[in-house]
């Protein structure tokens, strides 16, 4: 079980965090706007290209028996008894869980930069450079190409932020089987283990060059449904990510046979049915609208993150085998040296949010947030997450981090969400597919009522 966090200790792990100085210029980046080159010390290695798919590999089989580096072995482990000797490789929450999980510790293997972009999206991550832009707002993208970074050489967090937001990750993401599992209450053994079908649909990844305005200003849509446990079963939403203004989320209620709209749902409103340990803007490491944080791009770091963590999309693998009740197994999990780019977001004085501010860590050759914090309205540390992205074969080795793991280290409990452990089949990424879940109007009211009305 988790102790309280020492807040005096947080500050000086914040305090010692440095950053990489200095930029490369811009004939050494990727497309992606990543330094092609080695860190000085050779630990994080030079930009090297992949995404062909192994010979063998096919949708079903588990993606890990066919990496080319699946025999390497751990440099270094990390724990509680050395944790201070990395502690200016890690964020504050990392160092809090080494100190304060039973037995937590990150295995640490050599760095491996393979997540490439399709063609397509590295012309036009090379367009973004000279076109696209922020509205007025400064939050909001109003000229960009996509699929592609919308921008490679960001000048503020808010561009970084949007870069993550706007990731390439084909058209569609399919969980035959999703499982959400929040850990049990201090003195409990009983978790919430929700299980059900998720589809994400994207417009704007389809293969060619597409504007915000040619998808009706649609990011990102999302359909969930719950099958267990019993309290949720038959519960559905579906939720529309735009560029422009607030998701507009619509929720069918199983025991009113009605179909509801949520305009509330965004922001920190609590998901329904998980004891408020989980907030619609926490999914996905962050989701949503910018508009409540301001937003600073702090620098470059060198950091041990998660990487190339293929243990954690063992479909077949029992779930609470690697979800226990310390935390994430940690043979599960893989760490490697990379840079990052570190994200401040500070609660807006005119904004309400539970949070005073995120702090977020993304990843210089694909823009994911591999690590993340939280801190309360006292600005002390609250919530620790961490993501696990692998290359996705099926789109041309482009990488993705669906599965993420969050912990409250005030009160113990955790989320692990966006997963497919324990449920037999993969999660599986679309570059192109004629279905209609992957069409704007499956993300209508109208047909949410009629897949879920039974």
């Amino acid at each position: 079980m988790m102790r309280k966090h020492t807040v005096g200790a947080v500050s000086a792990i914040a305090a010692a965090l440095t950053l990489v100085a200095g930029a490369a210029a811009a004939d050494d980046l990727t497309p992606a706007g990543a330094e092609r080159g080695a860190s000085k010390d050779g630990l994080v290695p030079a930009f090297s290209s992949g995404g062909a798919t192994p010979a063998g590999w096919e949708w079903g089989k588990y993606r890990g028996d066919f990496w080319e580096h699946k025999n390497e072995k751990p440099l270094y482990s990390i724990n509680a008894a050395n944790v201070d000797k990395y502690a200016d490789k890690l964020s504050p929450g990392q160092v809090q869980l080494l100190k304060q999980l039973k037995g937590y510790r990150m295995d640490v293997y050599p760095s491996h930069r393979e997540c490439q972009l399709p063609e397509i999206a590295q012309q036009n991550s090379k367009a973004n450079l000279t076109s696209a832009k922020l509205d007025p707002s400064g939050e909001v993208i109003q000229t960009a190409a996509l699929p592609g970074v919308a921008f490679p050489e960001p000048k503020n967090g808010a561009e970084a932020i949007l870069n993550y937001e706007t990731r390439y990750r084909g058209v569609g993401v399919e969980w035959a089987q999703y499982i959400t599992t929040i850990s049990p209450r201090p003195g409990s053994t009983e978790w919430i283990d929700v299980v059900g079908p998720q589809v994400f649909y994207v417009p704007a990844g389809k293969q060619g060059k597409t504007s915000p305005q040619d998808v009706d200003q649609l990011n990102f849509a999302a359909y969930f449904a719950m099958e267990s446990p019993a309290a949720l079963a038959g519960q559905a939403f579906v939720q529309r990510q735009y560029f422009d203004k607030t998701p507009e989320t619509f929720y069918y209620f199983p025991g009113q046979r009605r179909v509801r709209r949520m305009p509330a749902y965004t922001h920190d409103a609590p998901l329904i049915g998980f004891e408020n340990q989980y907030l619609i803007d926490e999914a996905n490491m962050f989701n949503g609208s910018i508009d409540r944080f301001n937003w600073k791009l702090i620098g470059k770091k060198e950091m041990i993150v998660p990487y190339n963590s293929f243990g954690m999309y063992k479909f077949k693998s029992k779930l609470h085998d690697v979800a226990t009740p310390d935390g994430i197994a940690a043979d599960n999990r893989r760490y490697e040296m990379h840079r990052v780019w570190v994200v401040e977001a500070t609660v807006k004085p005119s904004a309400r949010h539970v949070d005073s501010k995120k702090v977020l860590y993304l990843d210089e050759d694909s823009w994911l947030a591999l690590v993340g914090e939280d801190f309360d309205a006292q600005g002390k540390l609250w919530k620790a997450r961490e993501s696990y992205p692998i290359p996705v074969w099926e789109l041309g080795g482009a990488c993705d981090n669906e599965p993420f793991v969050q912990y409250d280290v005030i009160n113990g409990r955790y989320v692990f969400d966006q997963s497919s452990i324990g449920q037999g089949k993969d999660i599986r990424w679309y570059q192109k597919i004629d279905d209609p879940r992957f069409k704007p109007d499956f993300y209508t009211s109208e047909s949410l009522r009629s897949v879920s009305e039974r």
